[in-house]
């Protein structure tokens, strides 16, 4: 693994932190490209890239600390200083899906202040969301970070001890949840520019992309490594996440969504 790619002084690039940002800049590229074919405002996406950047950050922070909190127990000021009371340079700790919600409630939000169609951005932008995800993903796999399981198949991975994934599994094969999740990304996301063809209504490609994503990451989660505090409950010794729990209520919501406006514009044509 290559969590870090080099030093200077006190400055450190991390896999991960590059592959965010790339992530960042390939899903803004990718959402610009899209929205000019529509004869949307590419300073309108600029905008809400920076809206979605900034809360999905602020977002998946502020789930991991909730249910972390023990972690920074008389130091809390590590929750939001780069520069950490154990001496390094960095924030480290972040549950995707908490900047996923808070992400889609301030786009929401923008939306109704700015008075721009909301859905109609986010047919723009959930092809970048999936792109981006698999990139970040690459991340976490080169971190060490969001790992997964102890496995007995060949494509086992023995992480490095100086990772997370290696320190908790020391010298033990798991599964390369990260990339598996990287995979599914990639792949809804070619799923969304095939399924864009048949595009019928504002929010057909958004309720796609909750709805697919959904499944990916429910069953992806079976094969991640959790800790006790972000197990929801078990079942036969199966444990069911946090994060599970919250890919069924985007599930719900996606498919509720998607069968109401099909209702309305049948209804319409009717």
């Amino acid at each position: 693994m290559h969590p870090l790619l080099f030093e200077i002084g006190w400055f450190k690039l991390h896999s991960y932190g590059l592959l965010l940002a790339v992530a960042f800049l390939v899903g803004i590229y990718i959402a610009l490209k899209r929205a000019k074919k529509v004869g949307i405002d590419s300073n309108l996406v600029m905008d809400i890239s920076m809206v979605i950047i900034i809360s999905s950050l602020v977002g998946s922070r502020f789930l991991y600390v909730v249910f972390h909190l023990e972690e920074f127990k008389g130091n809390y000021l590590d929750i939001i200083n780069p520069f950490q009371s154990t001496g390094e340079f960095g924030i480290g700790g972040a549950i995707m899906l908490g900047g996923v919600i808070l992400a889609l409630f301030s786009t929401i939000f923008y939306a109704r202040i700015k008075g721009f169609d909301f859905l109609k951005i986010a047919d723009i932008l959930s092809p970048s969301i999936a792109v981006g995800t698999g990139i970040t993903r690459i991340g976490c796999f080169l971190n060490g970070c969001c790992y997964g399981k102890e496995c007995s198949l060949p494509l086992g991975i023995v992480f490095s001890p100086e990772s997370p994934a290696g320190y908790h599994f020391y010298g033990k094969a798991i599964h390369p949840a990260q990339l598996y999740s990287s995979f599914g990304a990639f792949v809804i996301f070619f799923l969304l520019l095939y399924i864009n063809r048949y595009k019928i209504f504002d929010g057909f490609i958004f309720y796609f992309f909750l709805i697919l994503y959904s499944i990916h990451r429910f069953i992806i989660d079976f094969f991640r490594y959790y800790e006790e505090e972000m197990v929801l409950f078990t079942i036969d010794e199966v444990n069911f996440s946090v994060n599970q729990g919250i890919t069924v209520l985007f599930f719900l919501m996606g498919v509720t969504l998607f069968i109401v406006s099909y209702l309305r514009r049948k209804n319409k044509v009717n």
